[in-house]
């Protein structure tokens, strides 16, 4: 959707902010290439939106989770090495394949999955091999990592680009032991394979936490996620960085939520507003009824608690989150009036609301807020 047609609920994605994050990663990462991680629709910011903005950027690797985001991004054009991080069923092998997309491997079943359908379209299935250092999610124990060896070797129709692994609270902590003990893990991998006949050209291991703290995690390139989007992974990952004498990239929000107010509502003192009647007026108010809920991805939790912009003041939320509208108090706000614009998350004016505030409310992590942003709602790059 173009900037500047109407609509009652949209996110704007700041173009300017993106290329920025983008530049200050690529400051910190030196030769190490750049994976833009745009899983989870971009994690809330749009992914053929971001994936647009990555290019311009002169990215040339995208993350994603499944095989649907990854043939949504070819079908709409864009080109770049798109690396599958999630899982891909044995029957979708083929699909995955002959659209030139790579995989995250871990299962025999998967391998043979692939090479047989490399066989059957005549070309190479790339792929990713995923280790276990320490996370226990997915990956090969490094125990088996022999037996790995051995059948890849079976098959010419896979080709082994990568060899990768996840860190398990790198972002929790200011104590670097386990983030230690996992690269201690995956170079121990790295040597066993190279013992084995693999020489794997590409090895990544670096988050944006990482990739922040971590220079001995760089090797060939880092896959950022959360940092494009101008969010510090954690609290923690500012403190040890500060801790380090590391200079703190300057990062900036990307992502802007809005609305507008759908109804001016007078009420009485001593009235309830809501589902539940947790909220009662002291006061003759006057209610703001602005159309997102919790479909929208406005999380419940932050009924009575959280707040939204208007006319770049606060307004405090009354009563439940439902499920497609919330009431904000404008009754110390003048002159606001229907269709006016309203901040769910981002700057107005002098004040803001960031997901770390809203995640605080909602007892979550930034991530949680903007991931669960409705896809279906207008991305505008602004």
């Amino acid at each position: 959707m173009k900037a500047g047609q109407p609509m009652i609920q949209w996110v704007e994605i700041n173009r300017k902010a993106f290329l920025h994050n983008v530049g200050e990663f690529k400051k910190r990462l030196g030769r190490t290439e750049l994976m833009a991680v745009v899983k989870a629709n971009a994690y809330g910011h749009g992914l053929l939106a971001i994936a647009s903005l990555a290019q311009e950027a002169g990215l040339n690797w995208l993350a994603v989770n499944n095989l649907e985001e990854g043939l949504a991004l070819r079908q709409a054009g864009f080109k770049p090495k798109i690396l599958i991080l999630g899982y891909v069923g044995l029957e979708q092998a083929e699909t995955a394949v002959g659209s030139d997309l790579r995989l995250v491997v871990y299962n025999l079943e998967n391998i043979r999955s692939l090479a047989r359908a490399a066989r059957r379209l005549k070309k190479k299935a790339i792929v990713h091999l995923k280790i276990e250092t320490g996370t226990n999610r997915q990956g090969i124990p490094i125990k088996t990592l022999g037996i790995i060896a051995k059948e890849l070797k079976k098959w010419p129709e896979i080709e082994v680009e990568g060899i990768s692994s996840h860190f398990a609270n790198i972002e929790d902590t200011t104590d670097d032991f386990y983030p230690k003990y996992q690269l201690a893990n995956f170079l121990e991998a790295v040597r066993c394979l190279e013992n084995n006949g693999l020489s794997i050209p590409v090895k990544h291991l670096a988050c944006s936490a990482a990739a922040i703290l971590f220079p001995e995690t760089y090797f060939d390139l880092a896959r950022i996620g959360l940092g494009l989007y101008g969010l510090w992974p954690s609290k923690e990952t500012l403190i040890s960085c500060q801790q380090r004498g590391q200079k703190p990239l300057k990062l900036k929000p990307v992502l802007s939520w809005r609305t507008r107010v759908a109804q001016i509502k007078p009420v009485a003192a001593g009235s309830y507003v809501g589902y539940g009647c947790t909220y009662r007026t002291t006061r003759r108010s006057k209610l703001a009824v602005v159309p997102v809920g919790y479909y929208d991805g406005y999380d419940r939790s932050l009924s009575n608690s959280a707040y939204v912009l208007i006319k770049g003041q606060r307004a405090q939320i009354r009563g439940r989150v439902c499920m497609d509208f919330i009431m904000a108090d404008v009754t110390d706000i003048p002159g606001v009036e229907l269709e006016d614009r309203v901040t769910l998350l981002g700057s107005d004016g002098q004040d803001k609301i960031t997901a770390e505030q809203l995640a605080s409310l909602a007892g979550t992590i930034n991530y949680e807020i903007i991931t669960r942003i409705n896809p279906l709602t207008p991305r505008v790059i602004v």
